[in-house]
């Protein structure tokens, strides 16, 4: 111990300097009037700002683009055929990555256009590309949300009587996009489970008619299940179902 006091002692010492350094970093961080009256914002808090929206990518990535809409697709259909883990959750998350990606490209381009570039290139400010950045994201999402939905939170929320979708919020055009994403999924995952659903009354039928109760019908069921689906190539017509599903 009295060997390691004078190394803790030295330690302590040397970081009052760096201590002092950060503590006169944090002048740094103004936010400054601009020329054409608007504002301008140190390096600080872009950094801050930036670190914040990488902590909401996410759930944004979940509720505001295509994402949830295909997850739930894909989880139903698996449970339909009955291969239990197969594909794999981390599996079907790509798939609904990369298949989101794809869809939302145009958006994506746009905003990078009209937001990203310009901010990029020092020919707007900040809050101008966050408002530019907002178009296209609104523009796709009330393409995708139902007239009930967007008036039931209005009611909820009490927003009022909105009179053209340009004047829906966007506190109340995000949980009308999600409830609207929702119910599609499960439309969509309904219409997939039928199929699967009558091979598996065909199977029980034909078993139960054969006496053959103790044998459980899914492991009948489940080769005739995946022999269908790839003979009918079900997996470029769910892509494909999903990817023309939205009015991008």
């Amino acid at each position: 111990m009295r060997l390691f006091t004078p190394s803790l002692l030295l330690l302590l010492l040397g970081l009052i300097p760096v201590v002092g350094q950060a503590a006169t970093g944090l002048e740094a961080m103004t936010v400054e009037t601009a020329e054409g009256g608007g504002q301008t914002y140190s390096l600080s808090i872009q950094i801050l700002l930036f670190m914040t929206a990488l902590s909401l990518l996410p759930g944004a990535l979940l509720m505001m683009t295509s994402f949830a809409r295909i997850i739930i697709v894909l989880a139903i259909l698996r449970q339909a055929m009955g291969t239990q883990n197969t594909p794999s959750n981390q599996l079907l998350v790509g798939l609904a990555l990369f298949l989101t990606i794809f869809i939302m490209m145009p958006v994506f381009n746009q905003v990078y256009e009209t937001s990203l570039k310009p901010y990029l290139e020092e020919k707007i400010t900040t809050v101008q590309a966050l408002e530019s950045a907002q178009l296209p994201m609104r523009e796709f999402m009330l393409g995708q949300t139902r007239e009930s939905d967007l008036s039931l939170f209005a009611r909820i929320g009490n927003f009022g009587e909105v009179e053209s979708p340009d004047q829906v919020p966007f506190s109340m055009l995000l949980p009308a996009f999600a409830t609207s994403e929702l119910k599609t999924g499960f439309q969509i995952g309904f219409l997939l489970f039928i199929p699967f659903l009558v091979i598996d009354l065909v199977v029980a039928s034909v078993l139960m008619s054969m006496g053959m109760m103790m044998l459980s019908p899914l492991i009948i069921s489940l080769p005739f299940k995946i022999m269908l689906f790839v003979l009918v190539d079900g997996w470029a017509l769910v892509f494909g179902t999903l990817a023309a599903s939205f009015r991008v």
